[in-house]
């Protein structure tokens, strides 16, 4: 049951990367960002909530290594650390923030619960 969890994590890490990385203008909107004059924004979108999120799921499932899932953990810890910042620093939407957060959130506190010992 535990590992089917991980693998869920694993494969909708995957699945929501793909969308800033395939769909980076949907993204953007999804995000309520703005594109500017250059695509840099599409760029940055690609690799941070695209390729990045794609590569380390992608290593999860294909390792099945307990350090590859603490790492997804820790990745997920500095997205929400960054987004629980935000929400005190920027005073973005908060109900929409709050709901990122926990699909931060949830994630980090489970694979570092499960795995964590694999790093630390």
């Amino acid at each position: 049951m535990f590992d089917l969890i991980d693998l869920l994590i694993a494969v909708l890490t995957i699945a929501f990367g793909l969308f800033g990385f395939i769909a980076p203008r949907y993204t953007a909107s999804a995000l309520d960002l703005e594109t500017g004059a250059s695509t840099m924004g599409l760029s940055e979108l690609r690799a941070s909530a695209g390729g990045l999120f794609v590569a380390v799921g992608v290593i999860c499932l294909w390792t099945g290594a307990p350090a590859a899932y603490a790492m997804l953990g820790v990745a997920y810890v500095g997205a929400g650390t960054g987004r629980l910042v935000s929400i005190f620093a920027d005073n973005p939407p908060r109900s929409k923030a709050l709901v990122f957060f926990a699909f931060e959130a949830v994630p980090a506190l489970w694979l570092l619960a499960r795995h964590g010992g694999a790093i630390f």
